[in-house]
């Protein structure tokens, strides 16, 4: 079993590190939030004091972040945790950042001796609480070999897409259909309920035709169609829509890199925005329903 440094315990990096704790590791936790780090420790963690108090005599540094800056805020620069990672750690970023900042940051801990894989996950709050998670990973084979019972001690499915970077650029194309599916699926449920259809009926039909997805199956956008599906309590928890709005962005700006056409990608962007500036940026990302219908708010 392994020291392990978890930094990060929002909806996803909390379930994270309790996985790893209940798997038998040593997990050293920190988050700005004292109720976060709080219900870690319920789950068989021990509180750090801070980042830097989490990495010392770390073997392994696990961070769960919102977005790039607070990644190379957290790793680089005066003061940056790289510099009090000891030597020959391993570490794994889950966030979900820019390819640029991953690579970034890679090589900034490659130059101190510590390996280091981007490593985003797809699988919702539902998946981090079951350990069910899909890895995404960017980084050299070898390290992967040796992140990989970290990383099924959390997750069921790990993919190496390429070097380091690669697990971002993957994330993003998934986030980005996904974004897509759940404002069709809501614009579609909508158009049933205005000719008076059931949205239970019609998502059990569509959950075995050719308009299934996980939006119809798992996280389904109507209240009360799935009883645990934020949808069914208000749009709580889940997958944010300003998070959902984040990672569209970043798809944009890697599809600018490249010349890359992402007309729907734009698209789904332009409405999860709309829906942010109507104050609903909090809520789950499914609450993008809200756009097309009053009686799905």
């Amino acid at each position: 079993m392994s020291r392990i440094a978890f930094i990060g315990l929002g909806n996803m990096g909390g379930p994270m590190a309790i996985n790893l704790a209940r798997a038998g590791h040593q997990v050293h936790a920190f988050d700005l939030s004292a109720d976060a780090l709080a219900a870690v420790v319920a789950g068989g963690a021990k509180a750090a004091a801070s980042a830097a108090e989490a990495v010392a005599n770390a073997e392994v540094v696990i961070s769960m972040l919102p977005a790039s800056r607070h990644v190379e805020g957290l790793y680089l620069g005066e003061g940056g945790l790289l510099a009090k990672i000891p030597a020959g750690a391993l570490v794994i970023d889950s966030s979900t950042i820019a390819p640029a900042s991953a690579q970034k940051v890679a090589q900034a801990a490659s130059a101190r001796g510590l390996q280091m894989l981007d490593a985003p996950v797809s699988g919702g709050t539902a998946g981090a609480q079951a350990g069910t998670l899909t890895f995404i990973v960017g980084g050299e084979a070898a390290v992967l070999e040796r992140a990989r019972p970290y990383l099924q001690a959390m997750g069921k499915n790990i993919f190496h897409v390429g070097a380091n970077g690669a697990g971002q650029v993957a994330k993003l194309c998934n986030n980005m259909a996904l974004g897509v599916i759940m404002a069709a699926t809501g614009e579609a449920l909508s158009l049933g309920v205005a000719h008076g259809l059931d949205p239970k009926v019609l998502s059990q039909m569509m959950a075995v035709s050719t308009g299934r997805s996980w939006a119809t199956e798992v996280c389904n956008p109507w209240p009360d169609v799935l009883e645990n599906a934020p949808a069914s309590r208000g749009y709580s928890g889940g997958f944010g829509n300003d998070l959902m709005l984040k990672d569209l962005g970043l798809a944009a700006e890697a599809a600018m890199a490249k010349g890359a056409s992402i007309p729907l990608g734009e698209l789904a962007r332009n409405l999860y925005s709309i829906n942010s500036q109507r104050g609903n940026g909090g809520l789950d990302f499914s609450s993008v329903i809200k756009l097309f219908n009053k009686e799905g708010a």
